[in-house]
């Protein structure tokens, strides 16, 4: 509310000279200080120790090593007697029914409390429960996509090897093909030399051919026909030698 009301007139001062500038100046500070940036302490869950109901421990234990156990107790005894005495306090209708309310509160709160805080608690438990079972969902999500995202980096460090393998494929068929290229250029070659070399042997036997045939052919022309029958009559005589001879070693 203090904040609401110093906000409102800093910017009805906004425009009116030095003193509106300077509250403007002044609540600026106060809203943006380092203390209001000061992260909030968490609510306790259970509330603090009281007596009586309403009283807190914490004044008995303040009042304790001066006054003793009946100091607070003999400090709003005083208290009342003194507001009363001066009248500063006056007993009407309204204390009545501000002690009959705060009877009947005292007693609903005493009868009914333990029931509607177990249910409060009930409900907050099971609002706990909800946001738990929301956070294991999350975080087994975020597990699950931080596998996920290792198994990529170690897709990523393996592509590195895939890239060599792939290389390493590469220079293997570069070198296949260089080396079928070299062994059809060595078959080819290999072809021509034999066709030369067939080509030279087939000139060198039509050559031995056709010297044979012409000495043949000489030959026979040389020949005479009496020689050809002084020939014949030898052949004939040295079979018929051959006979009697093949005769004689058979007897």
């Amino acid at each position: 509310m203090l904040s609401r009301t110093v906000f409102v007139s800093a910017n009805a001062l906004k425009s009116k000279g030095p003193l509106g500038a300077g509250l403007v100046q002044a609540s600026h500070s106060l809203h943006t200080s380092s203390q209001s940036l000061a992260p909030v302490p968490p609510l306790p869950e259970k509330g603090g120790k009281v007596r009586h109901g309403i009283i807190p421990d914490e004044l008995f234990q303040l009042l304790y090593p001066k006054t003793g156990v009946t100091g607070p107790y003999m400090l709003g005894t005083g208290l009342l007697v003194y507001l009363l005495s001066k009248e500063i306090y006056v007993i009407n209708h309204e204390t009545l029914s501000a002690a009959s309310i705060g009877a009947v509160m005292i007693y609903a709160i005493k009868k009914f409390g333990p029931s509607v805080a177990a249910f409060a608690d009930k409900l907050n438990e099971e609002k706990v429960a909800k946001a738990q079972e929301v956070k294991d969902v999350a975080l087994v999500s975020l597990a699950q996509a931080i596998e996920e995202e290792k198994k990529e980096q170690w897709r990523a460090e393996g592509r590195s090897m895939l890239f060599d393998a792939k290389r390493n494929n590469v220079a293997m068929l570069l070198e296949t093909n260089f080396r079928e290229r070299i062994h059809m250029v060595t078959n080819e070659v290999k072809k021509r030399l034999d066709y030369q070399i067939a080509v030279q042997n087939l000139h060198r036997q039509m050559e031995q051919e056709h010297m044979v045939n012409w000495v043949e052919k000489s030959v026979i022309g040389s020949i005479t026909p009496l020689q050809e029958k002084e020939s014949i009559a030898k052949c004939i005589s040295d079979l018929k030698a051959l006979a009697r001879a093949k005769a004689t070693a058979t007897v």
